[in-house]
């Protein structure tokens, strides 16, 4: 399709897969990056699909619908990192009669009853969602690229100027890290850190619906567990904080006595990409192609399809 490879930049979520959907596709892709897929934010993700309040809410929806229907599909490849779970969704406070309108998708999305609310909680839904072990399903992508015929390169790209002398379309994937490498200051890191225990029988996730920095939320992968969570604002470093390991420790385990004494395997910590409005559009830049694909917070799993076929379609032009 073009002589020239298209570039990308960052080996997330959304890097891996604009890669694979343009690689699959027939172009001819080299995917650079700083970190190893497993070293991103994204492997620091719980993960799962769910619905993502975010703006431009009218692209978002299509983006996280078309995300759900590949991650169904992903759902039937064991070997993807992809299940679908049942739990409950739940919240401190009354939330309404309203819901998302992309929580439809969701074939068995009830209300819970009283009695499935944990202590504490007033109002939640049960459904079956999908759920992305991340570290899998990222050596899954991975491989998906490579199969392809795709290029993936440890090598930093320092600035866009250098993106745009190698290749006249760049796709900019780089997460907090378009902060600096655009000159975006709407970008901003919120911290996020994990629990990974060893499972000891949970086959249901749970996810607090809240605001609040701190929160409780726990998604099984077979023989592991990732519990979380929280979200620190303005917050740049990577270190594991224990306390902050014991608070998400005691709030999972006040929903769920099994997971107090749960072997603890890895805690890991990211840097989700706030921004007030995703960034999916085309730049013109000394003389190629720019398409921004950044600022998804915490739905980068959730909307990361849908956003790697749009880019798609803008790549082709």
């Amino acid at each position: 399709m073009t002589a020239e490879p298209v570039l990308v930049i960052g080996a997330g979520v959304q890097g891996l897969t604009c890669g694979v959907v343009l690689a699959e596709a027939g172009w001819d892709v080299r995917v650079r990056t700083a970190d190893r897929p497993r070293e991103t934010t994204s492997a620091a993700a719980g993960a799962m699909w769910g619905p993502a309040q975010l703006r431009p809410a009218d692209r978002v929806l299509y983006w996280v619908t078309r995300a759900h229907a590949e991650f169904l599909a992903l759902a039937r490849d064991e070997s993807s990192g992809v299940h679908l779970a049942t739990g409950r969704m739940a919240a401190r406070f009354d939330l309404g009669e309203a819901v998302p309108t992309e929580a439809r998708l969701i074939p068995d999305l009830r209300r819970c009853t009283p009695e499935e609310l944990p202590e504490g909680f007033v109002s939640g839904y049960r459904g079956t969602l999908p759920l992305i072990d991340m570290p899998r399903y990222l050596d899954h992508l991975v491989a998906r690229f490579l199969d392809a015929g795709g290029d993936l390169q440890r090598s930093p790209v320092q600035t866009l100027a250098d993106a745009a002398a190698e290749a006249s379309t760049v796709v900019n994937c780089t997460g907090v890290g378009a902060r600096e490498l655009v000159g975006d200051p709407g970008v901003q890191p919120v911290r996020g850190q994990g629990v990974v225990v060893r499972n000891p029988g949970i086959d249901e996730y749970f996810m607090e619906l809240t605001d609040s920095a701190d929160f409780a939320a726990y998604m099984p992968h077979g023989d592991h567990v990732v519990l979380g969570g929280i979200a620190e604002g303005q917050e740049w470093k990577l270190d594991v904080r224990p306390e902050v390991s014991a608070g998400i420790r005691r709030r999972c385990a006040a929903i769920e006595p099994r997971l107090a004494e749960a072997e603890v395997l890895d805690e890991k910590v990211g840097l989700r990409p706030w921004r007030e409005s995703v960034r999916l559009e085309v730049e013109r830049y000394e003389g190629a192609r720019i398409i921004h694909n950044y600022g998804h917070g915490g739905s980068g799993v959730a909307l990361s399809w849908g956003c790697a076929f749009e880019v798609a379609d803008l790549v082709a032009g």
